[in-house]
């Protein structure tokens, strides 16, 4: 039986997770929630996952965007962390070549600097030896003539030279939704704005399901598991909160803004990590006709669902850019969008933020509730990995049955199997010319196809029924992502398409502005809104793309 991913359906997905009996419940539809599900359905377990707003919504689609190694942790002799997540760059970027690219990062060295030029070389040296770096994309010593050559804009005074080196850039939301759908096309029962209320437990005091509540419609329901993972990201110490047992383990949130330019008022060509004036490291990324440049680091306890630029985030990160850019004369008014994030740590006592480990840690309760938290997006696999192999190992004990190993080191996701990333070049320039045939334009076409790797045959399906339909409000491309959203994608509200599914309102923030309209229109016939929902999802949207230009505390 196929499981339906339709945002038409979420209470269809609702009754079928309450006449179920689960091997494992998932709460949180992050990218940790998210690979947890695909690790264990490939094992062969019964799966369900709730996820309280839409996937992606916290941490997930808000990030850096670059599924890196994390080269800082190397200052920190965090060597286990660098050698995990540097080794599984390339095991994400080979799942999932459509959301994941190659990007050669520029780290300047000047005078007085973070880094010098022995430490840079020797730095990059470990760092490839312990993330088992392919030759092709091994370190680069440059000149500063070299270094200034990659990139004009560097800073010139004080310039000793640079290192080269490969990380790699991805769509965070789309990186979370295509493992999702993986593990729906594997058997998980998966559904979003669904909130964990309360655990039910048996007479020895374990958890043996979850009560949870529908926020669209505010119904309850019951889901039974045998086994109930905690991967709520932010959220973690609120879920752990609902069950009698305790640890002494808490999170420190920490909040990250990044701000977004156009590249006529910022023209990087490369990307550059570099230094700010007080110490700290932060990347400046071309991408798509942008520039983007971040992050900030500072210990956040407000609304933990909706984190905000004030105008501080925006003045530090400008700060950090006309020090090493000096010749970009950017001001405030030239922030076209940002986006702001909190990162869960595992709190450390008297640590600076930056400085708290990135390390993830999994403990479970005397209920049985597994928690993961901390890590990086870039370890997701692994996380879930880890997580799995204490689930496996404790439900084979109690129903003497054998799972699967982990399966997912070669598994591509959603739109990944194009045949390997060295075919994927040739994939996106096929499914670029095929895309005129049904109304796109090969612009289109490669975008989709580079977005939606072997998905885009279905996308390509939905704007040949647009062509067919003779619709005016919208166009084949438009039209395109909005029904594969909603149809394949769970898409609910129009925040989900905006920001999660398409990124939109962080990196083309005018189409988001050009087509909002018209696409709650279409959302508004679809799902039968009533003219108060149509009004309070409208203005959802409108704060969101308000937010995302303009800091919050001058609004």
């Amino acid at each position: 039986m196929k499981i339906n991913f339709s945002g038409l359906k979420r209470t269809e997905q609702l009754e079928q997770l309450q006449k179920e009996k689960y091997d494992l419940l998932i709460i949180g539809g992050g990218i940790t929630g998210a690979g947890i599900a695909l690790d264990a359905v490939t094992r062969g377990m019964k799966v369900a996952l709730v996820e309280m707003q839409d996937f992606a919504a916290g941490t997930s689609s808000r990030s850096t965007k670059l599924v890196h190694g994390g080269l800082r942790y190397l200052k920190q002799f965090e060597i286990n962390v660098v050698k995990e997540v540097g080794r599984e760059r390339a095991i994400v970027y080979e799942n999932g070549p459509h959301v994941t690219t190659p990007e050669w990062m520029l780290l300047p060295f000047h005078k007085g600097g973070t880094f010098g030029a022995f430490t840079t070389s020797i730095g990059l040296k470990m760092y490839d030896y312990l993330a088992q770096v392919k030759k092709s994309e091994r370190r680069k010593m440059l000149s500063a003539a070299e270094t200034l050559n990659k990139e004009p804009l560097v800073k010139k005074e004080g310039l000793k030279g640079g290192g080269y080196y490969v990380e790699y850039r991805t769509d965070d939301a789309r990186l979370t939704i295509e493992v999702m759908k993986a593990a729906v096309e594997h058997g998980a029962h998966v559904v979003n704005y669904t909130k964990a209320e309360t655990f039910i437990y048996n007479n020895d005091k374990k958890i043996t399901g979850v009560v949870v509540r529908d926020l669209q419609t505010n119904k309850e329901y019951e889901i039974n598991a045998e086994k109930v993972v905690n991967a709520a990201g932010p959220w973690v110490d609120q879920v752990r909160g609902k069950d009698y047992s305790r640890n002494n383990k808490q999170l420190r949130l920490t909040k990250g803004i990044h701000l977004v330019f156009d590249q006529s008022v910022f023209p990087l060509r490369q990307a550059v990590y570099f230094d700010t004036p007080d110490g700290r490291m932060i990347f400046a990324i071309p991408r798509d006709g942008k520039t983007y440049v971040g992050t900030t680091d500072t210990f956040f306890d407000k609304d933990t669902a909706h984190p905000k630029m004030l105008s501080a985030d925006r003045d530090y990160v400008i700060k950090a850019i006309h020090y090493i850019f000096p010749d970009v004369k950017i001001t405030n008014d030239d922030v076209e969008s940002s986006w702001a994030g909190v990162r869960p740590l595992i709190y450390e006592q008297g640590k600076d933020p930056s400085e708290i480990s990135r390390k993830d840690e999994i403990w479970e309760a005397d209920s049985g509730l597994i928690t993961i938290a901390g890590g990086k997006l870039t370890g997701y696999r692994k996380m879930a990995e880890n997580v799995l192999d204490l689930v496996s190992k404790e439900l084979s004990a109690t129903h003497q049955k054998t799972y699967k190993p982990c399966q997912t080191i070669h598994f591509p996701i959603s739109g990944g199997d194009v045949g390997g990333s060295d075919n994927y070049q040739a994939f996106v320039a096929q499914k670029t010319k095929e895309a005129v045939q049904y109304g796109l334009t090969e612009e289109e076409g490669g975008i989709l196809a580079s977005k939606y790797g072997t998905n885009v045959d279905q996308l390509f399906q939905y704007a040949q029924q647009y062509k067919e339909l003779g619709e005016e409000d919208l166009t084949p491309f438009v039209y395109a992502q909005l029904m594969y959203a909603i149809e394949q994608e769970m898409v609910v509200k129009p925040i989900d398409f905006f920001i999660r599914r398409t990124g939109a309102v962080f990196f083309n923030i005018n189409w988001a502005k050009q087509w909002k309209d018209s696409v709650i229109n279409k959302m508004e016939a679809i799902f039968d809104w009533t003219a108060e929902q149509t009004n309070e999802y409208k203005a959802e949207l409108e704060k969101e793309i308000k937010d995302a230009e303009v800091p919050v505390d001058l609004q």
